[in-house]
């Protein structure tokens, strides 16, 4: 029997039938495949809701308490928890509460610029943000071109991280001075390295693709290829990466509060909360010093648990 007249009905009928384009998927439904995927890890899970709680009561502070973080009880002072102050109040007579969700807004939902100007977004987001785009963009650069460019570019980066974490953030803001926008830049300048790296490697991986060689060869200009080629095909690693940083960001600006270079007062600052508070802990009022270390660490380790369940997630799906 020839090759022909071995083809079956069904062979025929495939090859006459034009091939079948899938539809494209809506938003909808693309952010419904996305929540599937994170509820099916309980470690995700548990993340998010940790991270959803504050992230919520930073955004609705004001309807829920009817303090505002500065305002001082000075019957009160260094009071436990209460009907009228649910989590105590600190040495000024400063309900401890409202000053945590107060303090909430200003790691998750605002950026305050002045005295009376502040942008959305809060301190730790836009210094994860910004040293995104920075290292990002070193990274594709690097990792694309190569050569001296990429000798010179991982060398100075490579300077940058050798030196401690903690010493570098202290020289910065020495330098710069305690504000909200210097907190930002520090976080950028102590960022940008390692998530220079990580899309450098990404990319030296992506550009050996062969989707990579077919827009070479339609003449695409570099810039296209690495932001619309090989940018996309990475977001996967660096989006997790972003929400593990965001928890080192909010843990270093705990520390530099806590050294009195973060924010300056009276700012309701979840490290100097601690600072002030923690003298008055032998006295028999912890309350000041637990409760934003209580905050800090939950906050934490819920953007750790979120990036840890979606990474496994991702990672099964692949």
């Amino acid at each position: 029997m020839s090759n022909a007249e071995s083809i079956t009905a069904e062979d025929k009928t495939a090859l006459e039938e034009p091939e079948k384009i899938p539809p494209r998927r809506s938003l909808f439904t693309r952010f419904i495949d996305a929540a599937a995927i994170l509820f099916a890890s309980k470690t995700a899970t548990v993340g998010l809701i940790l991270v959803a709680f504050w992230v919520l009561v930073a955004i609705f502070a004001p309807f829920l308490t009817p303090y505002t973080p500065l305002e001082q009880d000075w019957k009160a002072p260094n009071e436990g928890p209460s009907v009228s102050h649910p989590l105590g109040t600190d040495e000024l007579g400063r309900d401890l509460w409202s000053r945590l969700i107060y303090g909430a807004r200003v790691v998750l939902v605002i950026l305050p610029v002045s005295e009376n100007v502040w942008i959305p977004g809060g301190t730790a987001i836009w210094g994860v943000i910004v040293a995104l785009a920075v290292g990002t963009a070193l990274g594709l650069i690097s990792g694309y071109y190569g050569g001296w460019i990429d000798e010179i570019t991982m060398r100075l980066l490579d300077a940058m991280m050798a030196v401690p974490i903690i010493l570098l953030y202290l020289i910065i803001m020495a330098a710069l001075g305690a504000s909200a926008i210097n907190v930002v830049l520090a976080m950028t300048i102590v960022g940008t390295p390692g998530i220079a790296r990580l899309v450098r490697s990404l990319t030296l991986d992506i550009r050996t693709r062969e989707y990579i060689r077919a827009a070479e060869t339609r003449g695409e200009s570099p810039w296209y290829i690495m932001f619309v080629e090989i940018l996309p095909n990475a977001r996967g690693p660096i989006i997790v990466d972003a929400m593990l940083r965001v928890g080192y960001a909010i843990f270093a600006m705990g520390t530099l509060g806590f050294l009195g270079l973060g924010i300056p007062p009276p700012s309701p600052d979840w490290g100097s909360m601690v600072a002030k508070g923690r003298e008055f802990i032998l006295a028999g009022s912890p309350w000041a010093s637990l409760w934003p270390s209580v905050a800090i660490a939950s906050l934490v380790v819920g953007l750790n648990l979120l990036a840890d369940g979606l990474r496994e997630e991702s990672m099964r799906y692949q």
